[in-house]
């Protein structure tokens, strides 16, 4: 089965309305393409279901690259690398220039991911977006413009190749964990003591400092950000029910606040790589917030039907409690797979909250795209499975008797 002929044009994101519209319009995975390849899979020599996760990731990638016979001969691994106003909080131990000089130690091949970029046999390609220029710091002002979020977002989005049967994402910016945690707390509540981790090597001190930032950070953006700092999914069915209003909140504008220009361009991309049916190998931690905000939007969506009585708190509950005993996201992550659990704290609840179960956990904290790089040895593993093993009928093994 070939793949799609013609991917969706990338869309001018004039507006942070032009991109909500693009992140709530997608494309779904083949469903032809995943029975045929389950149909197969039963066939083979072994027991169903042996192989575990192995035979859901064939299903997976085929479904995404609309083929009934999944393939990776060509794997993209894409870094975005950026820079943080709010690193002058002394939220970080190493200097805002090694960002440019890490960028430079990737494009002359000295870093870890440029050797298991080699061992996986895919291309790399780093993205330094808007000059790594830093954003603002988001303890006093949006991190961003809403023009240069948009550009950012666009710049991920035009990265993605069309000609590529996987896409593993990746970042690189001093600072970045610091604008993950606030995020993650916005997006699903919390403080910043139950976000903030390590980084780059902060002490325990330094983890309760940058604790104390994010916190700041997300007071004084509160007004804008409504309901992300208030009332739980029962709370809001008790409002409902007295006749109250609960403010309505938008993720993308979280985004825009809390974030950065390396995490905007990892959801363009990841947003790309949806409308293109380009299956996505998500990295770190840094890099499941930055998409985390699609995710969020199909739940906008579902609590905006909830409280037009198309569906009930309840219901949502049930759903996503469903998702997440599956192992593989749904809705705006449903073309992603998490690749590792990084050691880096709240990367394991961020990944409970949106239904995402790691391949790999190997206590990783590096980024750039490392786990993502790991773990495509194995999807390489599922599929040469799936396409060389023989069936029953060809190695003349009798099936099961009963």
């Amino acid at each position: 089965m070939p793949p799609a002929s013609s991917p969706a044009p990338a869309p001018p994101f004039a507006s942070l309305a032009a991109l909500r519209a693009a992140c709530l319009a997608l494309p779904e995975a083949d469903a032809t393409a995943r029975r045929s390849i389950a149909a197969h899979e039963a066939q083979l020599t072994k027991p169903a279901g042996s192989l575990g996760r192995l035979e859901e990731l064939t299903q997976w990638l085929g479904g995404w690259q609309r083929r009934a016979q999944p393939r990776l001969d060509r794997v993209q691994i894409l870094i975005f690398a950026g820079n943080h106003g709010v690193v002058q909080q002394g939220v970080s131990p190493w200097p805002q220039d090694v960002t440019a000089q890490m960028v430079q130690n990737f494009e002359q091949g000295g870093a870890a991911i440029n050797q298991l970029a080699h061992v996986a046999g895919a291309t790399l390609q780093v993205v330094p977006v808007r000059g790594l220029a830093a954003t603002a710091d988001f303890t006093t002002a949006p991190a961003m413009t809403e023009e240069a979020f948009l550009d950012a977002v666009q710049k991920g989005y035009d990265a993605v190749p069309h000609a590529c049967d996987l896409l593993c994402l990746g970042e690189m910016g001093i600072g970045n964990t610091t604008a993950a945690a606030a995020l993650a707390a916005a997006l699903f509540g919390g403080t910043g003591a139950d976000w903030a981790g390590r980084g780059t090597g902060l002490d325990a001190p330094g983890v309760a400092h940058k604790a104390r930032v994010i916190d700041a950070a997300l007071a004084h953006h509160k007004a804008e950000m409504g309901a992300t700092q208030g009332p739980s999914a029962a709370e809001s069915e008790r409002a409902k029910q007295l006749g109250a209003v609960t403010r309505a909140y938008d993720p993308l504008e979280i985004a825009r606040r809390l974030g950065g220009y390396e995490l905007a361009a990892l959801l363009g991309a990841t947003l790309a790589a949806r409308h293109s049916g380009i299956p996505v190998l998500l990295d770190g931690f840094v890099c499941t917030a930055a998409v985390a905000p699609l995710a969020r939007l199909a739940a906008s969506d579902a609590e905006a039907k909830a409280e037009a009585g198309t569906e009930t708190i309840n219901e949502i509950g049930a759903g996503l409690e469903d998702q997440a005993r599956s192992g593989a996201a749904t809705g705006g992550l449903a073309h992603t797979r998490l690749s590792h659990c990084s050691a880096e704290a709240g990367h394991a609840r961020l990944a409970e909250k949106l239904g995402l179960v790691p391949l790999l956990d190997l206590g990783l904290r590096l980024g750039e795209a490392s786990g993502a790089a790991l773990a495509v040895p194995l999807l390489q593993a599922a599929v040469a499975c799936h396409n060389g093993m023989a069936t029953f009928a060809q190695a003349a093994v009798s099936g099961r008797t009963g």
